[in-house]
C-alpha cells in the first residue's frame, strides 16, 4: 500500500494529484472546527486517504509555542538563529516538510507556493525540515527550486537533535518522520499567539486566516 511520504513512490504522478488536494472544492464553505487540546497524529495513509484529508475539515487552534534557542541552516548553508529570525517583526508562517517525502509535502509545498504567489513580501514563509541528516542545504536548494521558492520562503535544515526540539515545541513531533502531521503555524507579529491549522488547508484558506490575523 502507497503511504503518505514513501521515497521509493515516483513523484511525478503523485505532483499530479496535488491540484485535486489544493483545491479541496466544497471544503472552504464549511467551519473550521476548534480545539485547543493536542493535534491529531496521522499515521500512513494511502492515496484514497490523501483525498480525504483534503476534504476533512480543518482543526483550529492557537499556542504560545516556547521556539527553542537553536541554530539551523538555510538552502545557502548559511546559519540561522531560528528564535531570532522568527522574532524578526514580520508576519510568518510556517510548516515542517521534509524533501524526499513524495505525497503530503510536496502538497503543503505546492499549497506554500501558491500562498507565496499571492502575498509576496506581506509574509516570511518558513520550511523546517524534519529529515535533517538527508536534507543538505544543497538538497532543501533543489526543493525550493523545485516550488519556485523566494528569498521570502526560507527552508531550513541542522541538526536532527535540533529540528526534534522545534517539533516538539510546536507538538508536531511524532518520532517518525512517515507519520508527521499536516499543520500550518501562522502570526501576525512576535508576541502574538501562533494560529495553528491541522490538515491539509489550501492555499484560498491560509491567505483567508492570515488576512484576518492581519487586521486583528
Amino acid at each position: 500500500m502507497a503511504t503518505i511520504c514513501n521515497p521509493l513512490h515516483p513523484l511525478p504522478a503523485l505532483l499530479a494529484a496535488i491540484a485535486l488536494l489544493i483545491s479541496a472544492p466544497g471544503r472552504a464553505e464549511q467551519p473550521m472546527a476548534m480545539d485547543e487540546s493536542m493535534p491529531m497524529a496521522h499515521h500512513h495513509h494511502d492515496h484514497h486517504d490523501m483525498a480525504a484529508m483534503a476534504q476533512a475539515p480543518l482543526v483550529r487552534s492557537t499556542g504560545d509555542y516556547q521556539v527553542p534557542d537553536v541554530t539551523l541552516r538555510n538552502a545557502d548553508g548559511k546559519p540561522v538563529a531560528l528564535r531570532s529570525m522568527l522574532d524578526d517583526g514580520e508576519p510568518m508562517m510556517l510548516n515542517f516538510i521534509y524533501t524526499s517525502c513524495t505525497s503530503v509535502c510536496p502538497a503543503m509545498s505546492g499549497i506554500f507556493s501558491q500562498v507565496q504567489a499571492r502575498l509576496g513580501k506581506q509574509v516570511h514563509l518558513v520550511s523546517i525540515s524534519i529529515d535533517p541528516e538527508y536534507d543538505t542545504p544543497a538538497r532543501l536548494k533543489a526543493y525550493a527550486s523545485r516550488f519556485n521558492a523566494s528569498p521570502q520562503w526560507t527552508l531550513l535544515t541542522g541538526r536532527l537533535e535540533d529540528s526534534v526540539a522545534v517539533q516538539r515545541a510546536f507538538a508536531s513531533y511524532r518520532g517518525d518522520k512517515m507519520d508527521h502531521v499536516a499543520a500550518t503555524f501562522m502570526r501576525s507579529a512576535p508576541g502574538e499567539p501562533w494560529l495553528r491549522i491541522d490538515g491539509l488547508a489550501s492555499a484560498d484558506e491560509l491567505v483567508q486566516e492570515y488576512r484576518h490575523l492581519a487586521a486583528h
